[in-house]
C-alpha cells in the first residue's frame, strides 16, 4: 500500500472564508503570494487556501491571524524550482521567529503538507499563550524519501544547505536562518528523522522533531515498491529503523494510527528509541487521524520553542 499524501480530503466547496487578502509581491525576482486567515474564519487546510484567493477583501490584519505564503524558489540541489509555502503567525515579530519544517509525503508536495487544522489550531494556541509563536515552512521535496535518490535531486541536502539561507534573507530561523524543528508526515516523517540524523552528525542537532504516521517500513519487498533506495544496502543505511543511535538524544515525537500499515515500523522505533512523546491510537493513515493529533503535535513543538526567543 502507498503512502497517501498529507492533506484534507474534505470538499473544499462546503467551506467558506469570511476574512481573508490576498497579498501580492516581487522581491529578488520571486512572486510571493499571502493568504490571511483568522480566529473568526472556517478553518481552511494550507493546500486548499489558494482556490479561494480570487474572492478577496483587504481587511486589516489582527493579532490572531496567520498569513500563509507561497513563493517560487530555485533549489541548486534540486536542479530546479521549488515551491515553498510558509505559515507565519503574524501577531509574532517577524525578526528571527522560529522555524519548523515541515515536510510532505510521498506524491505530495509542499502546498498539501500540512493536514486539516493546523494553521488555526496554531492560531488559537499561540494567541491563548500555550505555545510560543514559531513558524512552519514546507518544501517540495519529490518522492525520494528526502534523500538522493536520483542523482542530482537531493532533497535532505535543499533543506541542510538551502533552507538557512533562504530564512535567514526572510528574517526567520535563528541567527544563522536555522530551523529548530522538523515535523513530517508519513514518507516526510521518515524525512524528519533522517533530517534529525544529519543535524546531529554536523554536530548542530535540532531541538524537536516530531513524526506523525511515519514510513517505517520493515520488509524491503515492500519499500522496494516505493522505489526511493537503490537496494536494501541504500535503504539499510538510511532506515530510521536501524539507526536509532545516530539520532543523538533530540527530543522526539511520534504519532501513529493503530489501523495504519505503518504502525509496526512505528511500535518498533518506539521500543528501540524511546521517543519523548509515543502516542498509537485509533485511526488509519488519513486526515482524519492527522487533524486529530495536530494540537498535541504543536503542544509538543512548542514546549521546544528557543528560549531565547
Amino acid at each position: 500500500m502507498a503512502d497517501e499524501p498529507a492533506g484534507s480530503g474534505e470538499d473544499p466547496g462546503k467551506r467558506r472564508m469570511s476574512r481573508r487578502s490576498l497579498l501580492i509581491a516581487g522581491t529578488a525576482g520571486l512572486a510571493t503570494t499571502g493568504v490571511v486567515l483568522g480566529t473568526a474564519t472556517g478553518t481552511l487546510p494550507v493546500a486548499n487556501l489558494l482556490d479561494h484567493a480570487l474572492d478577496v477583501s483587504t481587511p486589516p490584519v489582527g493579532p490572531n491571524e496567520v498569513v500563509i505564503k507561497y513563493e517560487r524558489v530555485h533549489s541548486q540541489r534540486r536542479k530546479r524550482d521549488v515551491d515553498m509555502v510558509t505559515i507565519l503567525p503574524n501577531r509574532a515579530r517577524p525578526e528571527q521567529l522560529p522555524v519548523c519544517l515541515l515536510l510532505h509525503g510521498l506524491r505530495g508536495n509542499a502546498r498539501r503538507a500540512a493536514p486539516t487544522g493546523l494553521a488555526r489550531k496554531l492560531i488559537d494556541l499561540s494567541a491563548a499563550g500555550a505555545i510560543p509563536p514559531f513558524a512552519f515552512v514546507a518544501l517540495d521535496g519529490g518522492d525520494n524519501y528526502w534523500h538522493e535518490n536520483q542523482r542530482g535531486d537531493n532533497s535532505m541536502a535543499m533543506l541542510l544547505d538551502e533552507v538557512p539561507q533562504w530564512m535567514r534573507s526572510r528574517g526567520l530561523g535563528d541567527a544563522d536562518g536555522v530551523p529548530f524543528a522538523c515535523a513530517g508526515i508519513s514518507m516526510g516523517g521518515f524525512g524528519a528523522l533522517l533530517y534529525a540524523r544529519r543535524r546531529n552528525e554536523r554536530g548542530n542537532p535540532a531541538q524537536a522533531i516530531a513524526a506523525i504516521s511515519p514510513g517505517l517500513l520493515t520488509s524491503w519487498r515492500e519499500m522496494s515498491t516505493r522505489r526511493a533506495f537503490k537496494d536494501t544496502v541504500e535503504w539499510a543505511s538510511l532506515d530510521p529503523l536501524r539507526n536509532v543511535d545516530k539520532l543523538g538524544s533530540v527530543p522526539v515525537g511520534i504519532w501513529c494510527g493503530t489501523e495504519d500499515h505503518f504502525i509496526e515500523g512505528t511500535r518498533k522505533f518506539i521500543k528501540l528509541a524511546k521517543p519523548q512523546v509515543a502516542y498509537t491510537g485509533p485511526g488509519g493513515h488519513g486526515d482524519p487521524f492527522y487533524r486529530r493529533i495536530v494540537p498535541d503535535v504543536l503542544t509538543f513543538l512548542g514546549k521546544h520553542v528557543p528560549q531565547n526567543h
